[in-house]
């Protein structure tokens, strides 16, 4: 038997200066549902590895053996125009341009059993259900709707490991709880590897699933308890017929059978229910074993109060977003903690109460000492959401370098993660962003771990010559676009990377290393070409490809953007930058141009991830390349354009409502993005200590830090039309170069900026 120890949901208590004001009020997690955003509107504990939500259909990936384009809008699995419910399943990617998870789905349901889900356009031709948004309740760490096919109250809250299910039921002798195990996110005929089910008791249920989906080779296990014993129970299974299916012929394996394996099983509970009865449910999960859903469950959620858990999880959110306290008006405020919110969902726990987690060598492992996480989508998060971490987790943001190290000793291809969830690599979008994430600990100080390991391992990294063009980038300085489709937004973000390697080095009294990866970060002039005064796909032989659309996102060289964007992307130099555009005046006409044309639908048609929405002239703020753009004007002779255009950007892209966010919120990148700029600076280049200083769009926010001391910002006649700063100073020091740095911020103090009408 293993030892236990509280590890995640020891949900701390609020001291009477924290708890003046109850926060939760403001998050909207339903805020990005439409359109763009994927966020999921369910139960969550922060950071935590349940995350219990509703899907509202069952969108294959693929159809006719193609691609199913219907299913990029269910990368959360919740889709605010839809009419019915399919279930509530326990994990979930909050805002992603991919997607996987949808484990477990559980739908309770009254009359006649039905197992199979249906299909939207007629809803009572399977187990889902009708809802309303009237009825309906989506709050940090609590979900309520009416199931009303079924006139059954759905409640759902969250520990860190458990989705905690309440449902009252009508007084009904015919009354199921279903448990889907077939129920995927991006799912197709094969996804489902294994799958194997033991009930225990009348009360309690283990197995496991295995998936080969986004993450390959993933294994979830699972511990069911309910409140009350069940009079009856079945299963059905899918499976395609096997050229062997052994002797268990021998028994009735459908009805009040025991164990159950296969590839598609689906499985009833059933029960006798009085008007008003409440059955409850809890959901542990674990990426190790039945022992450890079971010890998670016992250890998180030992009694049946439902309504105490959910109290303690909306104190665990409220003590998280007490984190940054603002004075402003009230859908600033929304918009404000519902970003908060959003950027502390991911990464999450991955780990039992106990410390054990499945690497991504397939092998049991113990986080001695640190909290082993996972869901890293690096190619968002390294621009904002980790150097938000920095300042707000920045214990949190240790303990998930400590996992990206762990990651690089069990990776088979030895490099650090660069797209990774449930002990897998995915190996989805470009660069090798982990480095951004380490040498900004670094830099900044915070390394509990071992600095100049963690430095080799950035290095080790981006001299793996196999990975995506990286051989011929180390040759000649830029990666072939015969080689790569993605050839010239590759280049830029290895330049970057390299920077970012070099300055750990620096910190670190590393010379050689410095001085290699200083002349790598210079890579990026390699695909500048000043004829058309663009980045560029290079051929091989060092000219340039003849055919080139500065506007199409489609086959000309770049990952999910365009030339006219990408060509900003040097966010390690804007000063050089500025030269390659031929100076001030010239690249502020640039910038300008960008904001202000009009893009035609035709150059982001082929581009699911993004829409009009997401889109200001030929700003695709929607897309996390151009997030650092708007702070560029600060090197130029112009900043009070920045000061204009992040608050224009706050208002057409962030707001409180279903269709809130300009693009997929991806992990937390959008909203950290809202949160930085909000509070009136950013980190335009993470790797260094300076945070670019915009327009804050609060009267006053207070942060928290984690030493102890706070740092507060004031925005003096701050409002909708005083959007340009006259004046900054820090300590009552006047800044005059538009830069904080991050040893002035966790050094504490007060930043107040003079707001004006003009600039």
């Amino acid at each position: 038997m293993r030892k236990l120890f509280l590890c995640f949901l020891t949900l701390p208590l609020l001291t009477t200066a924290q708890s003046d004001e109850n926060l939760v009020q403001y998050v909207r997690p339903i805020i990005g549902t439409q359109r763009m955003g994927h966020v999921y509107p369910g139960a969550t504990a922060p950071f935590g590895a349940v995350q219990l939500s509703p899907d509202t259909d069952t969108i294959p990936y693929e159809m006719n053996g193609k691609y199913n384009p219907d299913v990029y809008k269910y990368c959360a699995g919740y889709q605010y125009d839809d009419k019915t419910i399919v279930g509530f399943s326990h994990t979930h990617f909050s805002g992603t341009g991919h997607s996987d998870l949808g484990d477990f789905l559980i739908m309770p349901t009254t009359g006649e059993l039905r197992l199979n889900p249906g299909v939207a356009n007629q809803p009572r031709s399977g187990y889902r259900s009708a809802f309303s948004h009237a009825t309906e309740t989506a709050e940090a760490g609590y979900y309520k709707v009416k199931l009303e096919d079924y006139n059954i109250q759905a409640e759902l809250t969250a520990t860190t490991r458990l989705g905690f299910h309440q449902y009252t039921f009508p007084a009904s002798d015919n009354a199921h709880i279903i448990l889907d195990l077939m129920h995927g996110i991006y799912n197709y005929d094969d996804k489902n590897v294994w799958t194997y089910v033991r009930v225990v008791n009348d009360s309690l249920v283990t197995g496991y699933r295995e998936t080969n989906g986004w993450a390959r080779t993933r294994r979830v296990y699972f511990a069911m308890a309910f409140s009350k014993p069940f009079y009856q129970y079945g299963a059905r299974k899918y499976d395609r017929r096997q050229a062997y299916r052994g002797f268990w012929g021998h028994f009735d394996q459908n009805h009040n059978f025991p164990e159950q394996a296969g590839r598609q099983i689906r499985m009833h509970f059933d029960f006798k229910t009085t008007e008003g009865e409440k059955i409850k449910i809890k959901f542990a999960l674990s990426p190790v074993s039945i022992e450890g859903a079971l010890q998670n469950c016992t250890t998180e959620a030992p009694g049946w109060d439902f309504n105490g858990i959910k109290e303690k999880v909306q104190q665990a959110w409220n003590t998280e977003l007490t984190k940054v306290r603002i004075d402003a008006g009230k859908e600033e405020k929304e918009n404000f903690y519902t970003s908060m919110y959003h950027a502390f969902i991911n990464p999450t726990v991955y780990m039992d109460a106990d410390g054990m987690y499945r690497g991504i060598d397939q092998q049991d492992h113990k986080a001695n000492g640190w909290v082993n996480y996972t869901t890293f989508s690096l190619w968002d998060t390294h621009r904002a959401l980790h150097p938000l971490f920095s300042i707000l987790q920045p214990a949190r943001n240790e303990d998930m370098v400590a996992s990206m190290l762990a990651h690089f000793q069990q990776s088979p291809e030895h490099m650090l993660p660069i797209w990774s969830h449930y002990g897998n690599e995915n190996w989805c979008m470009s660069g090798y962003h982990a480095v951004s994430v380490l040498a900004d600990a670094i830099v900044k100080g915070n390394t509990p771990f071992d600095a100049n390991k963690a430095l080799d391992a950035c290095i080790a990294t981006s001299n793996r010559r196999s990975f995506e063009g990286l051989g011929a980038y180390i040759d000649k300085g830029y990666i072939p676009a015969e080689q790569d489709g993605v050839s010239v937004s590759s280049t830029l973000e290895y330049a970057y990377d390299d920077w970012c390697i070099a300055q750990a080095a620096k910190k670190l009294g590393r010379t050689d290393v410095y001085d290699t990866y200083s002349k790598r970060a210079q890579n990026y002039k390699n695909v500048w070409d000043p004829s058309v005064g663009y980045m560029r796909p290079r051929l091989a032989d060092g000219s340039f490809r003849k055919d080139f659309d500065v506007l199409s996102t489609n086959g000309q060289g770049f990952i999910e953007g365009n030339a006219w964007n990408y060509s900003l992307y040097v966010p390690h130099d804007p000063a050089e930058l500025i030269k390659l555009y031929g100076g001030n005046k010239r690249f502020v006409q640039h910038l300008d141009s960008l904001f202000t044309m009009e893009l035609p639908d035709k150059f982001f048609a082929e581009t699911e991830d993004i829409t009009r929405d997401g889109i200001i002239g030929n700003y695709v703020h929607g897309n996390e390349p151009s997030h650092h753009v708007a702070y560029l004007y600060n090197w130029t002779d112009k900043p009070w354009k920045t000061q204009e255009r992040v608050r224009m950007i706050l208002k057409k892209q962030y707001k409180p409502a279903p269709d809130g966010l300009g693009g997929n919120d991806d992990c937390g990148q959008m909203s950290a993005w809202y949160i930085f700029t909000a509070l009136g600076f950013y980190p335009v280049a993470p790797g260094s200590e300076d945070y670019s200083l915009g327009s804050p769009a609060v009267n006053t926010a207070v942060i928290r830090l984690a030493n102890g001391k706070t740092f507060t910002i004031v925005a003096e006649n701050q409002s909708d039309k005083n959007v340009y700063v006259k004046k900054v100073t820090l300590n009552g020091q006047p800044v005059t170069n538009h830069l904080i740095t991050h040893t002035q911020i966790m050094a504490g103090g007060k930043l107040v900026f003079t707001m004006s009408a003009t600039h």
